[in-house]
């Protein structure tokens, strides 16, 4: 596998690199060009790189390593979960994101204090490691109401929706089709004419220690303010506000008869419906006899 790849650099007044976009990318075959020129100021650098397999498996060890992962996981040449990420935080400066791009943290503060005496035509948008998805990739066929709320490393396939509430990491993203107005976290996939509702959210591999990566099926719904820490299967439902972890404790109904067991004991599982019963509250999954269908006008975003 071949990978060669061309990008600007731009740097801080101490000759750091704050970000890098990569608008040309020639990866086993498939070939990304933006077309722009060289550099045309000091502050920025031509960078050119070269890459095989082993370089996706290697720990990142500098902000170029990251960036170019980053741009292959938007660009749809690597899935979610499928190079190595190790020492992306490590890596990644924390960068004031502006209007009028990436600047130095150590630098702001006189740039915002020209801009108030001068046009006052600087803001601040964040102070991140991540940039927006939408200043370096415009994903084909995609909607995306609040672009804020999708970092790049988001890996958003043709059709996909994000509503205003939701939110796309990196290294995590659609297979297909889907609906997303709730959270998907780091390393969480989500298998096409699937709904994440509004205020649901995923476990993701960043906090609390959770090294399981989370995997939504084909046409799944989660329910509004609903959560998940499991995989699911196709064709599952859970239903608004019920938060369902590994160790929740889940009455499973299978024909006649009723198991009580740990919902990590079911990860993966396909066909159930998720709810919890209002008289006892108790957890209980049983066959869902409903398969989710996407408004296909909703989802065609040419």
């Amino acid at each position: 596998m071949k990978i060669r790849c061309k990008g600007i650099a731009n740097k801080s007044a101490k000759d750091e690199v704050l970000d890098i976009y990569f608008y040309e990318i020639e990866f086993d075959g498939k070939q990304i060009s933006n077309g722009i020129g060289d550099p045309k100021n000091n502050s920025q650098e031509t960078i050119e790189l070269n890459w095989n397999q082993n370089d996706l498996d290697k720990e990142i060890g500098s902000v170029i390593d990251a960036y170019l992962k980053l741009h292959l996981l938007s660009n749809k040449c690597v899935l979610p979960n499928s190079i190595n990420l190790d020492g992306l935080f490590k890596n990644l400066p924390n960068v004031v994101w502006t209007n009028q791009g990436p600047v130095s943290i150590d630098e702001i503060e006189n740039k915002l204090n020209d801009s108030k005496v001068g046009q006052n035509n600087l803001y601040v948008r964040s102070v991140d490691k991540f940039p927006c998805l939408t200043d370096y990739i415009i994903p084909k066929n995609v909607r995306i109401a609040d672009a804020r709320r999708v970092r790049l490393g988001a890996y958003l396939s043709e059709g996909t929706t994000v509503m205003h509430e939701g939110f796309v990491n990196f290294n995590a993203g659609t297979l297909g089709p889907s609906m997303i107005e709730g959270r998907i976290s780091a390393g969480v996939t989500i298998g096409k004419n699937s709904d994440i509702g509004g205020g649901a959210s995923t476990m993701g591999t960043l906090s609390g220690g959770n090294e399981i990566k989370i995997s939504i099926g084909e046409n799944c719904l989660l329910g509004a303010n609903s959560g998940l820490g499991i995989s699911l299967g196709d064709n599952c439902t859970v239903e608004a506000g019920l938060y369902i972890t590994a160790g929740t404790k889940i009455t499973l109904l299978d024909g006649d008869g009723s198991q009580l067991i740990k919902a990590s004991e079911i990860s993966g599982i396909k066909n159930m419906l998720f709810l919890r019963e209002s008289t006892t509250g108790k957890v209980i999954a049983k066959p869902n006899k409903k398969i989710l269908n996407l408004n296909e006008e909703l989802h065609d975003n040419d």
